[in-house]
């Protein structure tokens, strides 16, 4: 399901397009227009790999419960 922009604007945190166009013109003017892909990249692997820790220690709760039980 696709999110309309009512869902969107409240994931993040109520800014608006020109909100957002700011804060890519001080990225782009901080970091270079070359690194940005990289940061994003290292952040998605970031977050990719918060997810997959958070899920493992899910089951392993999950697992701790079953053996209590």
């Amino acid at each position: 399901m696709e999110p309309t922009g009512v869902q969107l604007a409240g994931a993040l945190g109520g800014l608006g397009f020109p909100e957002i166009l700011v804060i890519c013109a001080v990225a782009v003017l901080l970091f270079g227009s070359k690194k940005i892909p990289e940061l994003a990249k290292g952040l998605g692997e970031g977050i990719k790999n918060f997810k997959t820790a958070v899920k493992d220690e899910e089951k392993q709760v999950q697992v701790e419960e079953k053996k209590q039980a």
